[in-house]
């Protein structure tokens, strides 16, 4: 057995892998936590005697995580590959793969192939914990019986996001994964100032903030566990002033979902809403100017 998880990711796919990362822990008891791949790609590596590196990359050719799976590896890890693209590097330096499956992801920044990271990442936790197996599958049931299903109000929240110059994303657990992704594509689509936040630390220095025109979006997976500080985080902002939004599964009937699940579905529901955005104000979503399909670090 493993005696912890190292996720390696960048941009979308370590947001992926931040949802992940709470699911694993939950369910399996093993610590779960992020590598930089800087760490093999620019330094000499770390000791992963014992551990299991987790690499999620869509393209599966990025140099830097190439040489992080290959670095892994050679410090021994056991190496999990997730990647859309059949064939890829970081596929040939890893021992096994979980493809995503999601087909050609034609846009610049990744969608499908996030959340179907998400789900390739859970049907690794099903074979690691098989008591999951059953509730994931359930979840694939429910977004199987969600074709196309967009979120009540969606027009208003396009007209708070048009509105605002600053966007704090908001959630907790898997939530947060999914306020980082979120945040990243109103950024990188958009133009737009947006940052993700844990609903457990932004109530400190972030809070003050709100004393400038701040829209706080409010990614809510659903789960108890987070409702008191989601409401505690709702409540402080619109006390000081700030236009909060909060999304939820339940806006279209959807409950019963695994964490990572919801968060999944969270992004499905934002998504559209981040595309409207960006049209909007003039921008391409599929190709922003600055961004490229593989990541040329190193």
């Amino acid at each position: 057995g493993w005696r912890a998880v190292y996720t390696i990711a960048r941009g979308s796919s370590d947001a992926a892998a931040n949802i992940l990362s709470y699911e694993m822990m939950r369910e399996t008891g093993l610590p779960v936590t992020s590598l930089p791949p800087s760490v093999f790609s620019v330094g000499r590596g770390v000791r992963m005697e014992g551990a299991a590196a987790l690499v999620i990359s869509q393209s599966g050719a990025s140099v830097d995580l190439v040489r992080s799976a290959t670095g892994a590896r050679e410090m021994g890890a056991r190496v999990v590959a997730v990647t859309n693209v059949p064939g890829s590097k970081v596929e040939g330096a890893a021992e096994v793969t979980v493809p995503i499956a999601a087909g050609p992801e034609h846009a610049v920044p990744a969608t499908k192939t996030v959340v179907g990271a998400i789900g390739a990442g859970m049907a690794l936790l099903s074979a690691l914990a098989p008591g999951y197996a059953a509730r994931a599958a359930a979840d694939g049931a429910a977004f199987a019986a969600l074709d196309k299903v967009r979120l009540p109000g969606e027009g208003e929240i396009v007209s708070a996001l048009l509105r605002s110059n600053h966007v704090y994303v908001i959630g907790r657990d898997t939530g947060y994964g999914a306020a980082q992704e979120i945040a990243l594509k109103l950024k990188e689509t958009c133009a737009l100032h947006a940052e993700a936040y844990s609903s457990s630390e932004v109530l400190h220095g972030p809070l003050q903030l709100v004393t400038r025109p701040l829209l706080i979006l409010i990614l809510d997976t659903g789960q108890v566990a987070v409702q008191e500080s989601l409401d505690t985080a709702e409540a402080r902002f619109r006390a000081a002033g700030g236009a909060v939004v909060r999304v939820r599964p339940a806006d279209i009937g959807v409950g019963g979902l695994t964490p990572a699940g919801a968060a999944a579905l969270l992004l499905c529901l934002m998504y559209p809403v981040v595309r409207e955005v960006a049209v909007a104000l003039g921008h391409d979503p599929d190709a922003p100017a600055t961004l490229s399909k593989v990541t040329q670090t190193t």
